[in-house]
């Protein structure tokens, strides 16, 4: 965010909470903690100085800013094996590929191609990017990671991607007609049918959520201003006035999550959710007088 505020002085406010993802009072206290920010010394011109003027950021930058950032080798090698992972899961953009091209031609020029990173593919990862390709139909017998359920369901297979150490498969579910993300080390058999499809001009981004189905349980949630990272955290709709709607395949993540929240959350909507939490805190108080 800096340098865009050093490059456009006097941006506002709602643009820079708009374009880098800040609610307004996080920004503020980022902007309030960059002035603590600088290099040992602490000295007027090692320090960075934000003001906000009426809904406007300035930025007077520390020295160091006037210098082009340099890498350390280490830290080269390590950026250029993170974007090489990024392109060998199939993720890597092609102006991540120039990049790591041009990158590659400055950390290792004389390694002829030594330099390789790949990831380990799980079962299920090559057929299931063939049937991506040719837009074949895949029938999976998959397990659910909330409720252990294990189905058979068709899907029409949009993009395999790796994500948190993950291999998922974006999909639309023809069983919940709707889209769906699974996880590959989820699917127990996977089959490509005769059948194709025609896949969707723009399918939606390769990337992990979770979408709510109709036999999901919905809770409304009332969260406290601390507690506001649960809608940042997980898909959530926002009802307004701290209110949250959350749904998950088993109330017991509703219930659990209730519980971690203690004061912090307070649950106005879910008569499945509530006895859950009820129960929880029975046997909690329970082991507790025991012990």
């Amino acid at each position: 965010m800096l340098p865009y505020v050093i490059a456009n002085p006097g941006v506002g406010v709602q643009d820079l909470s708009e374009r880098f993802g800040y609610r307004r009072k996080e920004l503020i206290d980022d902007l309030n903690l960059v002035f603590l920010t600088g290099l040992p010394g602490y000295g007027p011109g090692d320090l960075i100085d934000a003001t906000v003027e009426d809904d406007e950021v300035f930025v007077d930058t520390a020295d160091y800013f006037a210098r082009p950032l340099r890498l350390t080798p280490p830290e080269a090698l390590m950026l250029l094996a993170s974007g090489m992972a990024l392109i060998s899961a199939g993720q890597g953009p092609p102006a991540l590929e120039s990049a790591i091209s041009k990158l590659s031609g400055v950390v290792a020029p004389d390694s002829g191609g030594g330099l390789v990173v790949d990831l380990k593919e799980p079962e299920f990862v090559d057929l299931l990017r063939d049937s991506v390709e040719a837009a074949q139909v895949v029938s999976l017998t998959y397990t659910a990671i909330g409720s252990g359920a294990t189905t058979e369901r068709d899907v029409e297979p949009w993009s395999v991607f790796s994500a948190n150490g993950n291999w998922y498969l974006s999909a639309f579910c023809r069983t919940a007609d709707a889209e769906r993300v699974f996880r590959v080390d989820r699917i127990r058999a996977a089959a490509a049918t005769a059948e194709t499809f025609a896949p969707p001009d723009e399918p939606p981004p390769p990337e992990v959520r979770y979408t709510p189905a109709e036999e999901d349980v919905r809770t409304i949630i009332r969260l406290n201003p601390s507690a506001q990272w649960v809608a940042e955290y997980y898909p959530v709709e926002d009802l307004g006035d701290g209110k949250i709607r959350f749904s998950s395949g088993d109330p017991a993540v509703a219930a659990r999550l209730l519980l971690r929240l203690g004061e912090d959350g307070e649950l106005i909507d879910g008569p499945e959710v509530e006895q859950l939490v009820a129960d929880y805190r029975t046997r909690i108080q329970a082991r507790y007088a025991r012990d």
